[in-house]
């Protein structure tokens, strides 16, 4: 990661560490929510802004690991305890499972990019929503309730994380790190194999790469992180429900990422909290006719910023670097 967008990061985020100093109770309820759902955005920027891959089934993962620490946390795994950590553990490692068998599945077929692979992660997330309604043992459509919150060690007892403060600064902490690991990968040599990937992959398997092994490298670590943001959701409402697995959902997560910028992790972010911000806003202003407005502001923004809001911003900050100085030769 380059010196300025590092830089533009750790002011982003120390922004938001500053934000409880002035903000309300229910502002940093509504930022933690936010931040859960970056994590989602943030593997829809891996897997289609790095790799190439336009995913409509993110929300499969998001939803599978929000379900599998509903079901953890409230003991109904056979063999397992019922534990809120156990089930955020669990989230991301189920999220990535279910991601290794779909990548096997349609690479094996030769599902590798392209109008197809976008349309067979379609057909996933609405298999997979449908799936969920008809399953009584994850509480049909209704889903599950009662889902217990995760809890830390006080000299009290257990200190549940339900109120906004820490559970925000809890987001806050997961978040950044997960944010600043996956801005260095995609500046380092393994970022830059998967973009040769994802700009030639017939070129790129001359030289020695492995295409299908990348894209399923890089779409199974992308589900691990969608599900760590299913399954902080599951811990923050203390529900699940089948529309967190599906096509809805998904396409929202497309939205956010295309206004903030899928080419780079704070862009996708950014736009996240940006868009869903927005959204608030315009429910409390216009009531029942803000999706038509928050749709009108989307087409606008795409149509003016190709690159997004973010990333656009983040493109003209690279091009105007000025350009290492060499000596002089003698």
């Amino acid at each position: 990661m380059s010196r300025e967008p590092l830089l533009l990061a750790l002011v982003f985020w120390a922004l938001l560490a500053l934000v409880p100093l002035f903000a309300p109770a229910w502002l940093l309820a509504q930022l933690a929510q936010h931040l859960g759902y970056g994590l989602l955005a943030l593997s829809l920027a891996w897997v289609w802004g790095q790799a190439g891959l336009l995913s409509f089934c993110q929300a499969v993962f998001f939803g599978t690991g929000a379900y599998l620490f509903a079901v953890v946390a409230l003991g109904m795994v056979p063999g397992l305890p019922a534990s809120p950590w156990l089930g955020l553990l669990c989230a991301p490692l189920a999220a990535a499972l279910v991601a290794l068998i779909t990548g096997l599945v349609l690479l094996s077929a030769r599902i590798g990019s392209g109008a197809a692979w976008t349309v067979m992660t379609l057909v996933l997330a609405v298999i997979a929503e449908r799936l969920a309604v008809m399953s009584s043992w994850l509480g049909g459509s209704n889903g599950l309730v009662g889902v217990p919150p995760l809890a830390l060690p006080a000299p009290s007892g257990w200190f549940e994380l339900v109120d906004p403060l820490p559970l925000y600064l809890f987001l806050l902490a997961v978040s950044a790190p997960a944010h600043l690991l996956l801005a260095r990968h995609f500046a380092s040599p393994r970022g830059a194999i998967v973009r040769a990937v994802r700009e030639d992959a017939l070129r790129a398997a001359h030289l020695g790469i492995d295409p299908w092994r990348v894209r399923l490298v890089v779409f199974t670590s992308a589900a691990a992180l969608a599900g760590l943001g299913g399954g902080l959701f599951a811990a923050q409402f203390g529900f699940v429900a089948p529309p967190l697995l599906g096509l809805g959902l998904s396409t929202e997560a497309l939205v956010w990422v295309t206004v903030g910028g899928r080419g780079s992790p704070l862009a996708a972010l950014a736009g996240t909290l940006l868009i869903k911000g927005t959204e608030e806003l315009l429910g409390r202003w216009l009531g029942a006719l803000w999706p038509l407005a928050m749709g009108l502001l989307v087409v606008v923004a795409v149509l003016a910023f190709p690159r997004g809001l973010v990333g656009g911003l983040l493109a003209r900050c690279a091009r105007a670097r000025p350009a290492p100085r060499h000596a002089p030769e003698p």
